[in-house]
């Protein structure tokens, strides 16, 4: 893993995969890391030069005080800059969708293609957002407990085995944790913005997404000018983790195409 520091003074930890190919960038979701995305580099790292990033207050990269994920749109902006990259394909999963669809607004000449899973355009719905932030009050009052980890595995990975992840989940302070989903309860609504991103995209959901509906995803569809929805039939809200051979066999043609 490599780090960078930006201009404005964030470390940003990444891996440069490798490769000749066109660059794919890999944006991770929440309480996610760069290593989420290892079906994916195995997968496509033959054809692309695959980009993953620890996004701010995730993995290795920090998170010193409050932030946006269009601050985390530069940060990344800022790794491509680093390593010469002038365009690429940029992958995102739930938060990492957000992000994602950031970049094509702020710097449209910089992104080639853009796939979004498990993702919303929209803000939070104002009942979810409250019941995160009870679950980030349970986390600072009594710490990363079974039943919290429990709960936020099977909302995210479904039926995934997420004992790797519970283990790393443990070591997230409650004050980390309010900092990071502070940002992502407060995100603001692209809905009107959509239509500004012209650039081919694929929209895939899983239809088992207990964090999303399929709603949020059919409107980013329909928003985006040049997108294609896909359902992935049982697919889990981190469905890039949890249902990796659906997700490599849509984004294989869509990356063949753009």
């Amino acid at each position: 893993m490599a780090k960078i520091t930006t201009a404005r003074g964030q470390d940003v930890h990444f891996v440069d995969h490798g490769g000749t190919g066109p660059a794919l960038v890999l944006l991770h979701s929440f309480l996610m890391d760069e290593s989420m995305f290892a079906p994916q580099v195995l997968r496509f790292s033959p054809t692309h030069r695959c980009i993953t990033i620890d996004e701010r207050g995730h993995g290795g990269t920090p998170a010193e005080a409050g932030f946006t994920y269009w601050d985390v749109a530069e940060d990344v902006i800022a790794v491509l800059d680093h390593l010469g990259i002038e365009q690429a394909v940029f992958s995102g999963t739930s938060q990492g969708g957000f992000i994602a669809l950031r970049i094509a607004l702020l710097a449209p000449e910089r992104v080639r293609a853009l796939a979004v899973l498990g993702s919303s355009g929209e803000r939070e719905d104002p009942e979810v957002a409250d019941s995160y932030r009870r679950i980030a009050a349970a986390w600072r009052e009594h710490g990363p407990v079974d039943q919290l980890l429990d709960a936020v595995a099977s909302l995210c990975l479904g039926e995934f085995d997420a004992e790797e992840w519970k283990a790393k989940w443990r070591k997230v302070s409650g004050d980390h944790l309010t900092t990071i989903l502070d940002t992502l309860v407060d995100r603001d609504d692209l809905t009107a913005r959509l239509p500004e991103i012209h650039v081919p995209a694929l929209v895939l959901h899983g239809d088992a997404d207990a964090a999303y509906p399929l709603a949020k995803a059919r409107l980013i569809a329909e928003r985006l000018p040049n997108a294609e929805l896909v359902v992935v039939p049982g697919g889990a809200h981190f469905l890039s983790l949890t249902d990796p051979d659906a997700v490599n066999e849509s984004l294989a043609r869509f990356l063949s195409q753009n």
